[in-house]
């Protein structure tokens, strides 16, 4: 039997070929009865569009460019998890990089995405907005996630500030006095305003130590051995990260310290794992940002005359057993 085409879709649903490819397409200007009845005639004849055929009618790949700081640990997989989720839903395929640093890499990252993706998704606190809208290939649609003052476009951003400010309550409340922040990577967005929105919220009788980290694990097991080692005193922890509070819950228990009896321990983002290890954070809903940046790019392209919105996304603080006893 010969496979069916688009005008065999076309002849069952009693529309034109040029129905059927926008409500296969996802296009905006299709009535939802017109599309109801193109998806029901191509399932029944099993109808599967030709990947290079669609691309040329459209002149468009249906891929997205994600570049993002890493492609590693559960921060990035769970961002990647929801931009391909939703990509996905909508007929688009993700081309994934990396831009680890502020220099030729980033702008090589951006470079190899030109004439291969439709448009890009682009996470980097690292590097100076000015910068990455100097390296973006001319009039393609972006959107940045914790881009300070995004290139233009839509922007999807997560509340930092609010999100430390919400963790110094939460400690001061606790009776805390002598907290520790180990602080991310210099030079990163994120970093800074987790640092200066704790600060600001703590009250003058606390005492505030900031230790250098780099967002991974093991720098947050070296600054609690360090201060271990040095004999500071100090009753909590707050990690400008989840993996750095995790190295620093790995640091204490152990040295035999007591969590959260004798130090309480507070992380940022939420990833599976600190879930799973009960500790207390802030929740950034990585998945469901990435859903909302694909969404949001997909509609840029899809949708003539979109509006570009900004959005400041609050976090949620979720206290776990690593602050409070049960």
């Amino acid at each position: 039997m010969a496979e069916a085409t688009i005008r065999d879709v076309a002849r069952q649903a009693a529309v034109s070929v040029a129905s059927v490819s926008r409500a296969l397409n996802g296009l905006a200007n299709v009535h939802p009865d017109t599309r109801a009845r193109v998806l029901a005639a191509a399932k029944d004849l099993g109808y599967v569009p030709h990947a290079g055929a669609r691309s040329l009618s459209l002149a468009r790949t249906h891929a997205i460019g994600v570049v993002l700081p890493d492609l590693h640990g559960e921060f990035f997989s769970e961002l990647v998890r929801g931009l391909d989720r939703e990509a996905s839903a909508r007929g688009y395929h993700l081309l994934l990089s990396n831009m680890h640093d502020k220099g030729d890499h980033a702008a090589q990252a951006l470079r190899t995405m030109h004439g291969r993706v439709d448009g890009l998704v682009i996470m980097a606190p690292h590097i100076d907005p000015a910068v990455i809208a100097a390296m973006l290939p001319a009039r393609l649609p972006t959107v940045t996630i914790n881009t300070p003052s995004g290139p233009g476009g839509n922007a999807l951003r997560v509340d930092n500030r609010a999100g430390a400010e919400a963790m110094a309550h939460h400690l001061v409340a606790l009776g805390r006095k002598r907290i520790v922040h180990i602080a991310g990577p210099e030079g990163n967005s994120d970093a800074q305003e987790r640092l200066e929105g704790f600060r600001a919220a703590l009250p003058s009788d606390v005492e505030l130590q900031v230790l250098p980290g780099d967002f991974s694990q093991a720098s947050g097991e070296q600054a609690t051995e360090a201060l271990l080692k040095a004999g500071d005193a100090f009753d909590a922890i707050f990690a400008a990260n989840d993996m750095m509070a995790l190295g620093a819950l790995q640091a204490l228990r152990g040295a035999g310290v007591a969590v959260p009896q004798e130090v309480a321990v507070g992380g940022f983002d939420d990833v599976p794992l600190a879930r799973y290890l009960s500790l207390t954070t802030i929740r950034v809903h990585m998945t469901e940002i990435g859903s909302r940046a694909a969404a949001r790019l997909i509609d840029a392209l899809e949708v003539r005359g979109a509006e570009p919105l900004h959005e400041l996304i609050t976090p949620a603080l979720i206290v776990r057993a690593t602050t409070v006893t049960e």
